[in-house]
């Protein structure tokens, strides 16, 4: 078989925060000639508009209107993925802990999920996607072709994630953030809307022992499994 192929499917990879799901679809995506989406990074330009406008987190209606009205584009470069909100490139100041710290909580509402999983779908119907985030498998693309639980162990979640803050954030501490992904993984996990957990038809992969190419290179297996049945 000649790759890639010319048809084309679509890849769900779910997880909690801080497995690698980001790193690994890219590569994944990279490898396939596919589009990544980071579903992750819209939730967070919501929150961040949420945010800079003092918009009420309790307020689930205001907030899907912010949602219905916030453009968000995820722009391919090479290396990663370009961020634009309305225009602006956000691609860091998504990333920022007060961002994080909020993030679970706009996640939550309903209405902004519905918003932003009618876009996630459209980005699919053309196929070839790999999409990462909590509820893919499961809600959001039930009928990929390939679906992936990404996980590892609280404390190789928390060093990973210390390792990229060190520089940002000096006060990061690999406690401080097993603590914080632990009440993520909570939060996440016990939301009553599309909440975090591994579909019943999904492949379960535990990076904790795993680089990123590796993790990477063991979905592409899988993607060319399915494209050979």
């Amino acid at each position: 078989m000649n790759w890639p192929p010319t048809a084309k499917i679509n890849v769900a990879i779910d997880g909690p925060a801080g497995a690698g799901k980001s790193t690994v679809a890219r590569k994944v995506a990279e490898t396939l000639g596919y589009i990544y989406v980071d579903t992750g990074a819209m939730y967070r330009t919501v929150t961040l508009k949420a945010l800079r406008e003092g918009a009420d987190l309790d307020d689930a209606k205001a907030l899907a209107g912010l949602a219905e009205r916030t453009d968000i584009r995820l722009v391919p470069e090479p290396g990663g993925q370009k961020v634009i909100m309305d225009g602006e490139d956000v691609t860091e100041p998504i990333r920022t802990k007060e961002v994080t710290s909020f993030v679970s909580k706009v996640a939550a509402v309903p209405d902004i999920r519905n918003v932003l999983v009618r876009l996630q779908r459209d980005i699919a119907d053309r196929r070839g996607v790999v999409m990462d985030g909590r509820d893919i498998g499961t809600n959001v693309l039930p009928d990929a072709e390939v679906k992936v639980f990404m996980t590892a162990s609280v404390r190789i979640r928390a060093e990973r994630r210390w390792l990229e803050l060190k520089e940002k954030d000096p006060e990061a501490t690999v406690e401080g953030l097993m603590e914080a992904i632990a009440a993520r993984d909570k939060s996440d996990s016990e939301r009553a809307t599309s909440p975090l957990k591994q579909a019943d038809d999904a492949v379960l992969l535990d990076t904790s022992h795993l680089t990123a190419d590796e993790a990477a290179e063991r979905i592409v297996r899988l993607c060319r499994q399915a494209l050979e049945v």
